[in-house]
């Protein structure tokens, strides 16, 4: 009975249209991604009301958060290829104890992000460029969020364990369910509203701690009770190191990838925290709203995965190129529009969260500039998942190092002495497009290679 569920959930994967499979599989991850990115825009939205400080301070905190993210998402995307590919094999077994390693793996990995943030808060707030008057908000965010790490890392997982399975749907309701819940919860904790004391900051932290921690129960019971296709038993919970080097083949240079995400963007608040909490604040309003653009990339990236993973394991060539293509002129289209909606109504966006003038004639240009390269970073995150989803998760790894420090890094410590704060935001489109031309030019070696070897 379970091979026959298996073979009903997962052969679209390799015999479905492609357009028609990817935008089933895309849609879904664009929903949940998107509602994952609106836990930093609520929360910002909220605190917006406390002063511009209070958006300074959850911006230096959020390449935390990023790591966070980076250590679910690595985790996440090793389980989901190494179990779209067991799926293709057809090893039923295999692929419910590579499943059962997400349960440890959170534990594990989270209880140390949140002992490293509970007792290193003040270093880690001034590496990501802190100033004396946002410290405190800073910290009170940092330390209550840090206590969701585990909920928020298990989430991740599980939701690329589902999609890695050909279940897009359920991950999107369980973030639906949890981002709601911290919309209903923020403005109650934050001001005080009903039986909730009034905790500022605090409370927009801990509105998302719960939040996170309600997506992970629900991906829980769904998993454990038999909802979903897995089978897992209580021996396949127990961390297995041969799968573990399987499942970090791929998802610890993914992880590494993401990481770098985290230094960077811990790099780029220190660099910016020179021009004042202000301008710390402009970049994360720039950030929140950016976040929103890039939802559409990871979704389909998440999309993509198991279809390249999949067929892959198939040994269906000729179907993983043809849906790295089609994924790519896709997300280029949409990203297009996207960028001519932004550019024109960037006020207007800005303005949702703030009307202070300062605040605004620092965030507008900013976000013009660095959002004017997104119909190029959307092929580019492809690029990398199509490695991924062949197991070459080296090569995504060189792809995201190149980007981060052989391009953004001297860009964004060398346009600033140039241009000044435009420099800085300067650095994101200059980097993106060389990025770009590199992982373009690096898949279709690939592609060629392949093409070779299957002639």
């Amino acid at each position: 009975m379970t091979e026959i569920k298996l073979k009903e959930t997962t052969k679209r994967l390799g015999d479905a249209p492609l357009g028609k499979l990817l935008l089933s599989l895309s849609l879904p991850g664009i929903a949940s991604m998107t509602t994952m990115a609106l836990y930093n825009i609520i929360d910002t939205f909220w605190v917006a009301h406390l002063g511009y400080r209070a958006i300074a301070a959850l911006t230096v905190v959020m390449p935390f958060h990023v790591l966070v993210i980076a250590i679910g998402e690595g985790t996440g995307i090793g389980v989901s290829a190494l179990a779209s590919r067991r799926f293709g094999e057809g090893n039923i077994e295999a692929t419910n104890h590579v499943a059962g390693q997400i349960f440890p793996l959170a534990v594990l990995l989270g209880s140390i992000l949140l002992t490293i943030a509970v007792f290193f808060s003040h270093t880690i707030l001034t590496i990501c460029g802190a100033t004396p008057d946002i410290m405190d908000y800073a910290t009170q965010y940092l330390v209550i969020i840090s206590f969701g790490a585990p909920f928020l890392i298990f989430s991740i997982s599980a939701n690329n364990l589902l999609r890695g399975s050909g279940d897009a749907i359920r991950p999107m309701i369980f973030m639906i369910i949890a981002t709601v819940i911290n919309i209903i919860l923020d403005p109650l904790m934050i001001f005080g509203i009903g039986p909730f004391p009034e905790m500022g900051v605090r409370g927009a932290a801990l509105a998302t701690t719960i939040s996170q921690a309600c997506a992970a129960g629900l991906n829980f019971y769904y998993i454990v009770a038999h909802k979903s296709i897995y089978r897992i038993k209580l021996a396949q919970i127990r961390l297995n190191l041969p799968i573990l080097r399987d499942i970090y083949r791929v998802g610890l240079p993914a992880m590494i990838m993401e990481t770098t995400e985290s230094i960077t963007f811990a790099l780029f608040t220190y660099v910016i925290s020179a021009f004042g909490s202000l301008a710390i604040a402009a970049a994360g309003l720039v950030i929140r709203i950016s976040d929103l653009a890039f939802m559409p990339m990871f979704g389909v990236a998440e999309g993509l995965l198991p279809i390249v993973g999949f067929n892959f394991g198939a040994k269906s060539w000729d179907r993983v190129w043809r849906a790295v293509k089609l994924a790519c002129i896709g997300i280029a289209l949409t990203m297009g529009v996207a960028t001519v909606v932004l550019e024109i109504f960037t006020p207007q966006a800005v303005g949702i969260f703030s009307d202070d003038p300062e605040l605004m004639a620092l965030a507008v240009p900013a976000m013009r500039i660095t959002l004017s390269s997104l119909v190029i970073v959307g092929p580019t995150i492809l690029f990398s998942t199509a490695f991924q989803g062949l197991s070459k998760g080296k090569e995504a790894l060189a792809i995201a190092l190149v980007r981060q420090f052989l391009f953004f890094v001297p860009l964004l410590l060398l346009l600033p002495r140039i241009w000044g704060l435009n420099g800085v935001w300067l650095s994101w489109p200059s980097s993106d497009t060389l990025s770009f031309i590199v992982a373009g030019l690096w898949l279709l070696r690939e592609y060629k290679l392949q093409q070779q070897k299957n002639l």
